[in-house]
């Protein structure tokens, strides 16, 4: 009975939650864009990635708590900085192993967080945070510069071999700046080490999967999708993007958000704004990532960039053709990961997504969120990550998954 009564209670805070979120999402039409959303999944609250390049931990580990919730579970805060660290150290012995002839840096992939639950176990964000230099969130860039420099000290090979201990000196460094992890802890005065708290959580890493849309593989078949960031040579399931768009809007209506890894370095999207759209006007392409560049920019600067955001705007019919040629000639690139949890129309009835970023909630009109028109995401998404009962039957049984 008291099982029911929490459930219940929780059912009614989440409700309470997305109703208001809803009403204060939606901007007066003076305004430019009128949203009301439709469809809106329980996710934790915004973090803050700040200077570092490390949206794929924050937008799976979004997704993973949105998975609890969907679970019954409690609200947790999960460790990004846990999944950061373990991968560094499995990039380094990547790296090495190919002599520097392989990616190493800090981006990465939705699967290397279900890589790291895995083989590694999680943490709370109370026992590993991440932050030894005393910053309020990370700030990466010395760090991202001296890693690279200690392997490539050990790849010039001044002893003319590897010593055996060239990667415990690396993981030192990844000690200092992100801090030990942990063997056990106490949570909620219970003791763990990664891989028990792992299994209290009951998530099963194998459940989620990758899909991608690109013509150069064929459809429904699996193919190691060819982006820099995806160092662990993950495999993606190939639909076309009519089905991509399919497995989306499922995932949504049966109560599964996504991990979204798309392209934000277009003159649609305005973080600004809230809005992220495909205008069919010719305008000045954006290049660049993440955050840093655009706070750096005037408004002017931008309002040159950018076109204007007064009102919904006719957008581009996108064609699996178009998709394949911006990938194709670099103007699709695996910028940002970003958590998909719900779906709305604007004032003329058109559909969006709702997306939970990882900037925080300073200069966004959205409180860390934002939404993507259907065209940007037929256009510019590179890859999401499912649960794989998210995806419909009919489209499960072309991919060849089990039931």
């Amino acid at each position: 009975m008291k099982k029911a009564y929490a459930l219940l209670l929780v059912s009614l805070i989440l409700a309470a939650f997305n109703a208001g979120f809803a009403q204060e999402n939606e901007k007066k039409p003076d305004s430019g864009y009128v949203f009301s959303v439709i469809k809106q999944l329980p996710a934790t609250s915004v973090k803050n990635q700040n200077r570092s390049s490390t949206c794929w931990g924050y937008s799976a580990i979004s997704f993973l708590e949105s998975e609890l919730l969907r679970k019954g579970k409690d609200t947790f805060n999960l460790s990004e900085m846990y999944c950061v660290r373990n991968a560094y150290s499995d990039k380094a012995l990547m790296y090495v192993r190919f002599n520097g002839k392989h990616n190493f840096g800090p981006g990465g992939a939705a699967h290397d967080v279900t890589s790291v639950l895995k083989k590694y176990g999680m943490v709370p964000e109370e026992v590993y945070t991440g932050n030894t230099i005393g910053e309020p969130n990370p700030v990466h860039g010395e760090l991202d510069a001296v890693l690279l420099a200690d392997l490539d000290a050990v790849l010039k090979n001044p002893n003319r071999k590897l010593t055996p201990v060239w990667h415990q000196g690396f993981n030192g460094l990844l000690d200092a700046y992100l801090g030990k992890t942990p063997d056990k802890f106490i949570y909620k005065a219970k003791e763990y080490n990664p891989k028990s708290f792992s299994d209290m959580l009951g998530l099963n890493p194998d459940d989620y999967v990758e899909l991608s849309s690109y013509s150069h593989h064929p459809f429904y078949s699996k193919f190691i999708i060819e982006i820099p960031d995806n160092w662990e040579m993950g495999e993606v399931y190939n639909l076309p993007v009519d089905e991509l768009i399919e497995v989306i809007d499922n995932s949504i209506n049966e109560g599964y958000t996504v991990v979204w890894g798309a392209d934000i370095s277009e003159k649609g999207f305005s973080w600004k704004n809230g809005v992220a759209v495909v205008p069919d006007k010719n305008a000045t392409e954006i290049t660049g990532m993440e955050s840093a560049k655009w706070t750096k920019m005037s408004d002017s600067e931008k309002d040159k960039l950018l076109f204007k955001f007064d009102k919904p705007n006719p957008e581009k019919k996108i064609t699996q053709e178009m998709r394949q040629v911006e990938f194709d000639n670099y103007q699709t690139t695996d910028d940002h990961g970003m958590h998909l949890t719900g779906m709305a129309r604007d004032q003329n009835g058109t559909k969006y997504y709702l997306i939970k970023n990882s900037w925080g909630t300073e200069g966004s009109p959205y409180k860390g969120y934002f939404y993507a028109s259907e065209p940007y995401a037929r256009l510019k998404t590179m890859a999401i990550m499912v649960h794989k009962n998210a995806i419909p039957k009919e489209i499960r049984k072309k991919l060849g998954m089990n039931e």
